[in-house]
């Protein structure tokens, strides 16, 4: 297998460029900086392999930043499947124990948004994961055998978890990753420590994780890009503005590989419900809800379901979240409740609104 990675450090920073210029958290023509803001911009690779960047408006910034960056650390170390003493991964070796608050809580949230997507966020999925490779192993494409037998693996349903204690057993067997929500509860956890320092405003972004404390300081609403999901055109296709809220993207664009014997591409997202890598009409999935630990994990089960079934689901659940939804052919779709704050590219395709 030949191994196809797109995302160089390069794209990433030009990328995060477009994104930071979209949110006004970069004025690259300002004379004089705000004296009250404070930015910082680190790469880090060990579980979130992404650029991280903060910015914190206030008297107490600097502060509120050490604070962010440790906390960022700290959570890695708790969650990492690629640290073998966090508590994910002796959980994932001894196959029970009790878990410490952060975990417990991802737990949770992670569960109750399984059953609430019909299994489409599938937080046992990590056997699958290393099975195909984007676990930091050799990419591979998995005989019917392989398949079939690590699917059996895969199963929220038969996880024994009591929430009041921490105490989890999972299945024989079974292996359980906390990435499809932990940077969405990482940016949260971030506007938690700005406000503790008594900021009003402030952004992290993770990736394609962003995240916005109250408004700008002069008051307006932040511009966030929602990214070109085509890797080759790049740039951004519309833009959001919100206030108070994390606007979180998921796509296929972000992790793949090419199978040198066939040509054909697969993506890291799986479906849970035949163990392959997803491909439907979808590019690309961004959710803006004020919650990022939700709008993590629904990024990833409504980028599986499909335009159709996720369009239903926010019918179903309008008042936590919005959506737009980018399909392979360049179609943007956004839910009705974004009417007054979506916007276009100049140049670009239409947006089609969702009722």
């Amino acid at each position: 297998m030949r191994k196809t990675d797109k995302r160089s450090i390069l794209s990433l920073l030009l990328g995060l460029a477009l994104l930071l210029t979209a949110c006004g958290a970069a004025s690259p023509a300002a004379e004089t900086p705000d004296p009250e803001a404070a930015q910082r911009s680190y790469r880090y690779v060990d579980s979130m392999d992404t650029i991280i960047e903060l910015t914190a408006y206030g008297s107490a910034r600097e502060e509120a930043l050490d604070a962010a960056e440790a906390e960022v650390l700290r959570l890695n170390d708790l969650l990492s499947i690629g640290l073998e003493d966090s508590e994910v991964s002796r959980l994932n070796r001894e196959g029970s124990g009790t878990l410490g608050p952060d975990a417990a809580y991802l737990v949770k949230r992670a569960l109750e948004i399984y059953d609430s997507t019909g299994g489409a966020f599938e937080p046992t999925i990590y056997p699958l994961m290393v099975l195909w490779g984007f676990t930091g192993g050799e990419h591979h494409v998995p005989t019917e055998e392989e398949l079939s037998e690590t699917l059996a693996l895969v199963g929220a349903d038969r996880v024994i978890f009591d929430a009041e204690t921490g105490e989890i057993t999972l299945d024989t067997g079974q292996a359980i990753d906390l990435g499809g929500i932990a940077k969405g509860y990482t940016s949260a956890r971030i506007m938690d420590i700005y406000r503790e320092h008594g900021l009003t405003s402030g952004l992290v972004s993770l990736g394609g994780n962003v995240q916005c404390l109250g408004a700008k300081p002069d008051g307006s609403r932040w511009r966030i890009g929602v990214r070109n999901p085509d890797t080759e055109t790049g740039g951004i296709v519309a833009v959001v503005a919100v206030t108070d809220k994390a606007v979180i993207s998921s796509g296929g664009y972000e992790r793949f590989f090419v199978d040198e014997e066939s040509g054909i591409t697969y993506e890291h997202i799986m479906d849970p419900a035949t163990g392959t890598p997803v491909r439907n009409e979808l590019a690309q999935v961004t959710i803006v809800t004020p919650d990022g630990t939700l709008g993590d994990g629904l990024s990833t089960a409504l980028y599986i379901m499909g335009l159709d079934a996720a369009a239903d689901y926010w019918r179903a659940h309008s008042a936590e979240f919005d959506a737009v939804f980018v399909t392979r052919s360049g179609e943007i779709y956004v839910t009705a409740g974004l009417a007054d704050s979506a916007s276009a590219i100049e140049g670009g395709a239409p947006l089609q609104f969702i009722q």
